[in-house]
């Protein structure tokens, strides 16, 4: 079936294949039977990053913050609510700079908050700065192509 798409679970980090015209029909786990969609960013660590941003099919938003940075903190809610108005077509994930120095030292990571759009495992696009929801959902639209 080459309409399928490989999807990684938010719950339990599964690799799901779904077929492309059922991603609005909240899809869940075969593995945990938890919904694959939350409509909220996902956290990753350095494990989930990998299998996340290589093994998904959907484009993946990254926001690299840090709980220290007061712009980070105030577009979180932004972010959040931008989640909700991508999925099913993206995967929205937050990154802790802090937590994680080798990912954000890895992809160069100078200034935060930087929203990062992963494909297919690589970076496609990058925009550093706070945004609000429409202008998160404007860019990844635009970026993804």
């Amino acid at each position: 079936m080459s309409d399928a798409l490989h999807l990684v679970c938010p719950h339990c980090d599964a690799v799901n294949r779904v077929p492309a015209a059922r991603l609005g029909e909240q899809p869940v786990c075969g593995k945990c039977g938890k919904p694959l969609f939350t409509g909220q960013p996902l956290e990753l660590d350095a494990t989930r990053f990998e299998r996340h941003i290589g093994r998904s099919d959907l484009p993946v938003l990254v926001d690299f913050w840090a709980p220290w940075c007061g712009p980070c903190r105030m577009m979180a809610p932004a972010f959040a609510q931008a989640a909700g108005m991508l999925e099913p077509h993206f995967r929205l994930a937050k990154l802790d700079t802090e937590a994680e120095p080798a990912i954000a030292g890895r992809f160069g990571i100078r200034s935060i908050p930087t929203l990062a759009l992963f494909r297919g495992g690589r970076e496609v696009a990058r925009q550093a700065g706070a945004m609000a929801a429409a202008e998160i959902v404007r860019w990844a639209r635009g970026a993804a192509g």
